[in-house]
């Protein structure tokens, strides 16, 4: 979006070069918004910043600059602030400007150049495929979702994936699960209570009804000499012993038939409902693919050669307090078993080798200890810490009005995500989730997301769209000219103070689009929306807009117009319809 004051500023910089009352000229101008217009639409410290090497007070080169700004249509006046700040006031004609080029840029209005083709791994929600997605990961669906079409509406090259974690002992206790359930579903009556290590879901029920249905009997043979695990207190030793005794007795190809069974189903499950989400990836990857294809050892076999690595107690270390880390960490175990850790360093230093410079990374709030760990391990295997950007996710917490609604995915206690979409829809589910911080606690209302008020943001932002296009049948069911296709017309008549404030946030949204896609800050987008909504509500409501005069009426609707279609584009963003009818 064009900056109105950028070249007439700078060509009063340059001639204050010429007479050479400023040494040198900055590298780049830069701007701040007022937070009160009374302040003006626009200020600049550039006059502070070249104070020292021009030898003189800011508030005289800020006098000099405001003197030698040449004529422009766009600027008022310029007044001068506190020690040297310049704030630049904008006639009518500039916010008119800001109008026309919504209309001309239609779909693309707002988007940026600013990342210049760069290409960006971005991988978030990656939940174990141990049960079906709950609210809580919903919220890293949208964040993420939403992150990656703001980063390429700005021109990066965003590839996003899904790390499914198949492999690891949480994996393996949905296989004992699914087994359990198995036997119930045979007829087969457990020797002790149904674990509480297991997953208590009805889902694990489920899986186990259908596996036996297409498996038949194979599995009975691990009930002979089942381990007596319902004595023993700790649960996850229980669930262990279990584990150990299914992998002896079915052996390698029947235990991995068992691993599939819960695995490929939850999985296809995962993809199915995020696909309904309006989630998609364009890859998922496959950790048991980084043993089977020798990654986790040649990334440990780099450590080792870097001689980052010792070995204590049997177990392979890794030196990460030598990049920071509180404490060394173990890549291999006494028994050879490799660490979850050592399959994520393998994971990050594939990205690099699949070309990938910069990596960002949305991981639950509760991991914030595990990123010294993983930037340590990048950092020995030769690449710059700053290529790995972590974003922390807070868990929803749900409500239903005042009522708290609990949840334990062990337990099997839990909303998910399609029961949420069931109840709200997509639309309230994706924005409702980006009106926060990712890294700040969401309250998520559900009674609030499903009621048409002004209360709810997203039905009053969509209204906002809804609304304009109602004008447009009102005034063809009345008779009245509109706009026509892509002609606009005359906008010098839109000068009523609410105009001009609408016209100005229609300026500035190529801006919010730019910080929200530099500070990976969806909600940045999602209360621009608000507060254009409630300007446009405010317009409207004040505002007399299919009126006689033509000139008026034609400028007016095209005002609306510019709206509904930054709305749309803010909207489409987060992922969000812009429906037009309510």
């Amino acid at each position: 979006m064009k900056n109105f004051v950028a070249e007439p500023l700078w060509q009063a910089l340059q001639e204050l070069h010429r007479q050479g009352m400023l040494p040198q000229l900055p590298a780049h101008l830069e701007f701040d918004r007022p937070k009160q217009q009374t302040f003006g639409h626009l200020a600049s410290n550039v006059a502070l910043l070249l104070s020292r090497s021009a030898g003189r007070r800011p508030r005289e080169i800020a006098e000099a600059i405001a003197s030698a700004l040449p004529h422009s249509p766009w600027i008022e006046k310029c007044e001068i602030a506190g020690p040297g700040f310049l704030n630049f006031f904008l006639r009518p004609a500039a916010f008119q400007a800001a109008i026309a080029t919504v209309h001309a840029e239609g779909a693309r209005y707002g988007s940026q150049d600013m990342g210049r083709g760069e290409r960006i791994h971005l991988e978030f929600v990656s939940a174990n495929p141990t049960g079906p997605l709950h609210v809580g990961h919903g919220r890293g669906a949208a964040y993420g979702a939403s992150l990656a079409n703001i980063l390429r509406f700005c021109g990066y090259e965003v590839f996003c994936e899904y790390y499914v974690n198949d492999a690891g002992r949480q994996m393996d206790i949905l296989a004992a699960s699914v087994f359990c359930r198995y036997l119930e579903a045979a007829g087969q009556a457990l020797p002790w209570p149904f674990p509480k290590g297991a997953y208590q879901g009805e889902y694990v029920r489920g899986i186990a009804a259908r596996f036996r249905e297409t498996a038949g009997d194979f599995l009975l043979s691990a009930v002979e000499e089942l381990p007596d695990i319902g004595c023993m207190e700790d649960g996850d030793l229980a669930m262990d012993v279990l584990i150990a005794h299914l992998k002896d007795r079915l052996g390698p190809e029947a235990y991995s038939r068992l691993h599939a069974a819960g695995l490929d189903e939850i999985l296809a499950d995962i993809r199915d409902d995020l696909a309904g989400f309006g989630v998609h990836y364009d890859n998922w990857y496959a950790e048991r693919s980084l043993m089977q294809d020798g990654a986790v050892e040649g990334a440990i076999a780099r450590l080792v050669a870097g001689e980052y690595t010792y070995s204590s107690e049997g177990a392979l270390w890794f030196r990460s307090t030598a990049f920071g880390d509180d404490k060394d960490r173990v890549l291999r175990r006494e028994n050879g078993a490799y660490t979850y850790f050592a399959s994520d360093i393998a994971y990050h230093w594939e990205k690099f080798q699949r070309g990938f410079g910069r990596m960002v990374d949305m991981w639950g709030a509760d991991h914030h200890g595990y990123i010294p760990r993983i930037r340590a391990s990048l950092q020995a295997l030769g690449q710059e810490e700053s290529a790995l950007e972590v974003l922390l996710v807070q868990f929803a917490i749900l409500y239903r009005g005042e009522e708290k609604i609990s949840m334990s995915t062990r337990a099997g206690e839990f909303v998910t995500l399609r029961q949420l979409r069931g109840e709200v829809g997509n639309d309230a589910a994706r924005f409702f989730y980006v009106l926060r911080r990712a890294d700040q606690h969401l309250d998520f209302d559900l009674e609030l997301a499903t009621r048409h008020s002004e209360e709810n943001p997203v039905f009053y932002v969509q209204y906002a769209h809804a609304r304009v296009h109602s004008l447009w049948r009102q005034a063809l069911e009345r008779g009245l000219s509109v706009p026509a296709g892509e002609d606009l017309p005359g906008l010098r008549v839109l000068e009523d103070p609410r105009e001009l404030v609408l016209a100005d946030l229609l300026w500035r949204f190529p801006e919010q689009v730019a910080s929200a896609a530099r500070d990976r800050e969806p909600h940045q987008i999602a209360f621009y929306l608000k507060d254009l909504a409630a300007s446009f509500h405010t317009y409207y409501n004040a505002t007399r807009i299919l009126v006689e005069d033509e000139d008026i009426r034609l400028a007016r609707l095209a005002l609306c117009r510019a709206v509904a279609r930054t709305l749309a584009n803010g909207l489409a963003l987060l992922g969000v319809t812009a429906p037009e009818q309510m």
